[in-house]
């Protein structure tokens, strides 16, 4: 799995989806457009683990999108995220995302006809797919969405699901006490 991080992204977001499917035991590689120490929105800096210029998102099976502001839309500025997003949803992986995120799905031009959800904020920035308040994580076939750092961890655990089936989502899911 993929996660690119772009300055200004949501910290409770990427650090959910990457810690929650690490527990996972998947294999997630965090890159940076631009550097390896990315900050995000509220002053935290990560640590990418490659630069995006040294992976081939192609050969990825799963790309997830962490939100917040500026990072989506400094994801959606970025040409090769933008055609990541398109390369592997005509290949029929997964593309995930959260919060404001959708709309890089949105640019890429890949939510027609697809139920979604994100952030309140963005919803009307997502024509023309078919937005929705609830549930708070909507999987549209390979497209998975949700709203925002409080589903961050429920997002993750479905990804988990497809990944590792639904045992291990649950396993995960009684471990983390989520929904307790």
């Amino acid at each position: 799995m993929l996660v690119p991080l772009a300055e200004g992204f949501e910290e409770i977001e990427a650090v959910a989806i990457v810690d929650v499917l690490r527990r996972a035991e998947v294999t997630v590689t965090v890159a940076g457009l631009a550097a390896k120490r990315v900050t995000g929105a509220h002053g935290m800096a990560m640590e990418a683990d490659a630069l995006l210029a040294e992976v081939d998102p192609t050969t990825y099976d799963m790309l997830v999108l962490p939100g917040g502001m500026p990072g989506t839309t400094n994801l959606m500025a970025d040409a090769r995220v933008v055609a990541a997003v398109r390369e592997l949803h005509a290949r029929g992986r997964t593309t995930a995302a959260l919060c404001a995120a959708p709309r890089v799905l949105a640019a890429a031009g890949v939510l027609a006809g697809r139920e979604v959800t994100s952030h309140p904020s963005v919803r009307g920035m997502l024509a023309p797919a078919e937005v929705r308040a609830s549930p708070r994580v909507i999987r549209s076939g390979t497209i998975v969405t949700s709203q925002g750092p409080g589903t961050a961890i429920e997002f993750a655990l479905e990804l988990v699901r497809e990944l590792c089936g639904p045992e291990r989502a649950e396993a995960l899911s009684a471990a983390l006490i989520v929904g307790a």
